[in-house]
């Protein structure tokens, strides 16, 4: 859905990322954090709250939570606080959730993103520092039971709570994409979203223009970019239908049901107070001293938005196609690999975007795993700008070397018999002899339709068996009839 407002009111949502950090121990514990271990292998009296057991701090997670401050511009408390932030659920051992609440380690920054061509930014409220729960198990379990598997319990999360920013599921999908991009980029989360690594509760509320924000209900858990555009767009029609019938939204917690394409309530939505938070007695405060913060920032990758002023500085590219080669540091790569070698930049980018994306994604594949490499598209994208090969022809050799044909762009291109047909002579007689087999076409571009211009062309490209220079065909054509 566009940010237009959709039978009269506006859209308004704001998002809660879980994003699970890559630390090889638990946040307050040594117990590993290894996905997929048997149930209750990966826990220890830590995460069991066993009496006498106290939490200690792991300081890569806090490491972590620098590295995203840095790339979001936010500001790095030098001092946080630890909470209890207490509820009762069965994974949940200590009948509390060691988080943080008034004071968050980080405070502020922005995630910026483009949606259909538009740059668009939403501001960060704060990403604080916490355990997970465990999980409860309903499959599996004798007697028709429910099992608990205390694994994840206390794996180390960063949550990212934004202002209630984006106006529409397409401005939602793009900032989580975006946020995703973040901190895969920076290596703090490997941002899986079917293993729970990164997960996504969008808060959706909706309101006439001017009015105070609605009522919100939040979906909890979208675990696809997919699913997370269908649950939003389901959200807004049916608040928006419920208002419209004069019944009053209720501020609940609500899950997706990727079969049904619905919503449906859990439970009516907590507020802060009704967690009953309180500074957590075991653990002092967190202090990051400004040197901590110096070091980390002196390791840190070259951040994807400092990167894409770059290659628009360096490369020209227009600030678009900059941002979307930043979908991962090794796509980056590629292309300013093969931008370097050619000197076509534009070009490159062109094809990244187009034939290198479209590969890849028919394969279900990253770009490390492409099997034309940078040096070698580098090197057919200087035939085609030097004039050796056509456009057309360049996707021939490319889908030819995709597959394995050959591993050299010019013995392709000769084998495949691609060389554009520079002979001004040669080409000048197919031109005459097409015009001459399409008389009907020749009359219809002299009435002014360029349709049947472009069939001319098309013809004569056929006939050259897509050797023929394209730019020398238009103007052949042209001059022949008088253009």
């Amino acid at each position: 859905m566009t940010d237009q407002l959709i039978h009269g009111y506006e859209v308004v949502i704001g998002f809660e990322t879980h994003a699970q950090l890559q630390t090889r121990s638990k946040i307050f514990s040594r117990a590993a954090t290894a996905f997929g271990a048997e149930p209750n292998t990966q826990a220890c009296a830590v995460d069991l709250a066993l009496p006498g057991t106290l939490p200690v701090m792991n300081r890569q997670a806090v490491e972590c939570a620098i590295k995203l401050g840095l790339a979001l511009g936010s500001r790095i408390a030098p001092r946080s606080v630890f909470a209890r932030k207490n509820y009762f659920y069965p994974d949940l051992p200590k009948g509390y959730q060691i988080s943080q609440f008034e004071i968050p380690v980080v405070q502020g920054g922005e995630v910026a993103f483009f949606v259909e061509g538009e740059k668009k930014t939403v501001r960060l409220v704060r990403a604080h520092l916490e355990e997970d729960a465990g999980k409860s198990l309903h499959e599996g379990a004798p007697g028709g039971q429910s099992g608990i598997d205390l694994n994840r319990a206390g794996t180390p999360l960063l949550e990212i709570v934004t202002e209630p920013d984006m106006r529409s599921s397409d401005e939602a999908v793009a900032y989580a994409k975006a946020l995703h991009q973040i901190v895969t980029w920076i290596g703090i989360c490997d941002g899986n979203m079917q293993e729970g690594s990164f997960r996504c509760d969008a808060n959706v509320s909706v309101r006439q223009p001017g009015a105070p924000l609605g009522t919100r209900r939040e979906i909890k858990n979208l675990n696809s970019f997919k699913f997370m555009q269908q649950a939003i767009d389901y959200e807004i029609r049916w608040q928006i239908a419920e208002l419209q019938e004069g019944r009053a939204i209720e501020q609940a917690t609500v899950l997706f049901d990727p079969d049904t394409g619905e919503t449906r309530a859990m439970r009516s939505k907590e507020d802060s107070a009704d967690y009953r938070y309180f500074p957590d007695p075991d653990l002092p405060p967190l202090v990051i001293e400004p040197e901590w913060v110096e070091r980390v920032k002196s390791q840190m990758p070259e951040l994807p938005q400092h990167m894409a002023a770059r290659f628009v500085r360096d490369y020209g590219l227009p600030e678009y196609d900059a941002a979307q080669l930043m979908q991962s540091p090794h796509m980056a790569a590629y292309f300013e690999q093969a931008a370097q070698v050619s000197g076509q930049p534009k070009l490159v980018s062109n094809w990244v975007m187009g034939e290198v994306s479209r590969r890849l994604n028919a394969e279900g594949i990253g770009i490390e795993a492409a099997k034309v490499g940078s040096g070698q598209l580098a090197l057919l994208l200087q035939r085609v700008a030097g004039g050796a090969i056509s456009n057309a022809a360049a996707r021939q050799v490319f889908d030819a070397l995709w597959a394995g044909e050959g591993q050299d762009v010019d013995a392709v291109i000769a084998a495949k018999g691609l060389q554009q047909m520079n002979d001004a002579g040669a080409l000048e007689k197919i031109v005459d002899e097409v015009i001459a087999a399409n008389p009907d076409n020749v009359a219809q571009f002299k009435a002014g339709k360029d349709k049947a211009f472009n069939a001319l062309v098309g013809q004569v490209m056929k006939a050259s068996k897509g050797r023929a220079n394209p730019q020398q065909v238009n103007a052949l054509i042209k001059a022949r009839l008088g253009a």
